[in-house]
């Protein structure tokens, strides 16, 4: 498994002399073709955060039967399998779908040549980046003239959170009509070469209700096949917004997985 900071490979080498580093065509020319597209550990720099202005904020959902989840899947269940004072101790059973609550997609989400979760360097879990506030509509499809008026500027390497407000709608069918970003927007981001997207709303790619036949995930396939990881249902983040921050994701490393629930926390740090 490559790690996130080797030299690209011969191959990446060549699609990078090829232009398929940033550039929405390209990525998204194996978009039809089913399990295949992993382009590799999208080269970032080595850096680190500034220092700490503030305390650790939590920023998932804890886990239980209400937390957001798609409705294809099987909400969580938790269940007492030895239960105080009949047993000597509490032994608690959970079953879930990894992409329930706040979680984090692996490449395997989408490509089977690409990194499932026990590969993913730790270090792509963690570090620089900004929360960008922004005021979409529902079913507002994000587009990169909304993204370029953000601030504080990305920087190759940050970890983006976008705080539109999403988060304060679980639990009201609103929820369901969350913005999204377009396939230009996602290009973009990957042309700053950001290491994750996080957003507070179900996925970055269509509303599920507007997407048309054939719908392939568009956004997804754009980030993940050059290792942007994505982490959706993200919240508490807006009194971040506008700042320099801190992350950490704390997922698991599930073997085999396309995505792990996370726990994620960020503080503000020095620009």
């Amino acid at each position: 498994m490559p790690s996130a900071t080797r030299s690209p490979s011969k191959p990446e080498r060549a699609r990078k002399r090829r232009g398929t580093w940033g550039r929405s065509k390209t990525m998204c020319e194996n978009c039809a073709t089913s399990g295949a597209g992993w382009l590799g550990w999208i080269p970032l720099p080595d850096r680190s955060a500034g220092p700490a202005l503030g305390p650790w904020t939590e920023l998932s959902y804890p886990v239980s039967p209400d937390l957001p989840c798609a409705s294809i899947f099987t909400r969580p269940s938790l269940s007492l399998l030895r239960e105080m004072p009949k047993d000597p101790f509490n032994v608690t059973e959970l079953r879930m779908v990894v992409h329930a609550g706040t979680h984090v997609d692996s490449p395997r989400h989408y490509y089977l040549d690409g990194p499932a979760f026990e590969d993913i360097p730790f270090d792509r879990l963690n570090g620089p980046g900004v929360v960008w506030r922004m005021s979409p509509k529902p079913n507002e499809v994000i587009g990169v003239a909304s993204l370029e008026k953000c601030r504080p500027e990305l920087r190759p390497g940050d970890i983006l959170a976008l705080d539109t407000g999403w988060a304060a709608r679980f639990g009201d069918d609103s929820y369901d009509w969350h913005p999204s970003l377009s396939l230009e927007a996602a290009a973009w981001l990957a042309e700053r070469r950001i290491k994750m997207l996080a957003c507070d709303f179900a996925t970055p790619d269509l509303v599920y209700h507007l997407r048309p036949a054939g719908f392939n995930w568009p956004v997804h396939r754009t980030l993940l096949s050059r290792g942007i990881l994505i982490c959706e249902h993200l919240r508490g983040h807006a009194a971040l917004a506008g700042r320099h921050v801190e992350f950490m994701f704390g997922a698991l490393p599930i073997s085999g997985a396309d995505g792990a629930p996370a726990r994620v926390v960020a503080r503000l740090v020095e620009s």
